[in-house]
């Protein structure tokens, strides 16, 4: 039986991503804004959770700082899109989340395991307090009015940072920076001892992962007409792209992909339909989820069509 080269088989998945990408591309033109406003919500926490990937994916550090940036992006947007243009703005809260990441990721990227997770979660509760008291001194009252954008700017910058991410997730796993983050990820001391710099490229790519945490904040700020320190450090943000990448699996950046795509449309269904039981029901699929499939949906599906494969195949 003839085989299909990996090479033509690689063509076909280029050519289904294209299309995935071209009709994401058009998609405001052909539906309603309701539709535009879910998937902009798909796509940021792909955003998130494919950042939190890069990173934790690898190494096997627990972050839970994802609030901590995407919170700095949020108030980076409150405080300058009226006076900036918001491509600017933008990438200014990338700025600012890749510096504060340097100052935390050289803190606390030399502890491990459970410590530094609950490092960066304080961090997330720091920023929220410090926000909340600077704001009272500095206003004296609790938020801020945004300048906003329209749902299709929006959606077409989340967009984009989206293709970035995973262009950028793509680049270093098959960097030296890729290879260096997984052996630190199998036995941190003997990356260390072959040379590599292990705590220069912890810190690196966390900060880098960062950047688009707070980039995917400063968009979604432009949506809302007013934020404040307890929807900007919103701990939702904090633990939904750690449950997105279990669910998806993290053998690659498909899983996450998947489990945040499914993941963000179960929560908006459950919210619409049944407000009353949503964090019961997400909960109880979680749980069923990491018991029934510790390795992800992907890994269930690649498992299925393993099955499927091996089922066709005439026996020697």
């Amino acid at each position: 039986m003839k085989r299909t080269s990996p090479l033509s088989s690689r063509n076909i998945s280029l050519a289904l991503l294209g299309i995935v990408f071209v009709l994401l591309a058009i998609l405001p033109q052909l539906t309603e804004a309701y539709i535009v406003v879910l998937l902009s919500d798909i796509l940021k926490f792909i955003v998130l959770t494919v950042a939190w990937v890069i990173f934790a994916g690898p190494t096997g550090y627990i972050s839970l700082a994802s609030a901590a940036f995407y919170g700095v992006g949020l108030y980076t947007a409150a405080i300058l899109n009226a006076d900036m243009p918001f491509p600017l703005v933008v990438i200014l809260a990338g700025v600012f989340c890749f510096i504060v990441a340097l100052g935390v990721g050289a803190l606390t990227l030399r502890l491990k395991g459970v410590y530094f997770t609950i490092f960066t979660f304080g961090l997330v509760q720091l920023l929220y307090y410090a926000v909340a008291e600077v704001e009272r001194i500095a206003t004296g009252k609790r938020g801020r009015f945004v300048s906003t954008e329209n749902t299709e700017t929006v959606y077409y910058a989340m967009f984009i940072l989206t293709v970035l991410v995973l262009v950028t997730a793509v680049l270093i796993r098959r960097s030296r920076h890729g290879l260096a983050l997984r052996s630190i990820g199998e036995y941190e001391q003997a990356a260390e001892h072959s040379g590599v710099n292990v705590i220069w490229t912890k810190v690196l790519v966390f900060a880098g992962s960062s950047v688009f945490m707070g980039m995917a904040g400063a968009i979604v700020a432009t949506r809302r007409a007013y934020i404040d320190p307890g929807i900007a450090f919103d701990l939702n943000v904090t633990f939904m792209p750690v449950l997105m990448a279990i669910l998806g699996g993290m053998t690659n950046l498909i899983g996450p992909v998947i489990g945040a795509a499914v993941f963000a449309y179960l929560g908006e269904f459950l919210l619409t339909r049944l407000p009353d039981l949503y964090m019961l029901v997400f909960g109880a699929v979680m749980v069923l989820a990491i018991l029934f499939f510790p390795q992800g949906l992907w890994g269930l599906l690649a498992q299925g069509w393993s099955k499927l494969r091996g089922g066709r195949r005439a026996p020697a």
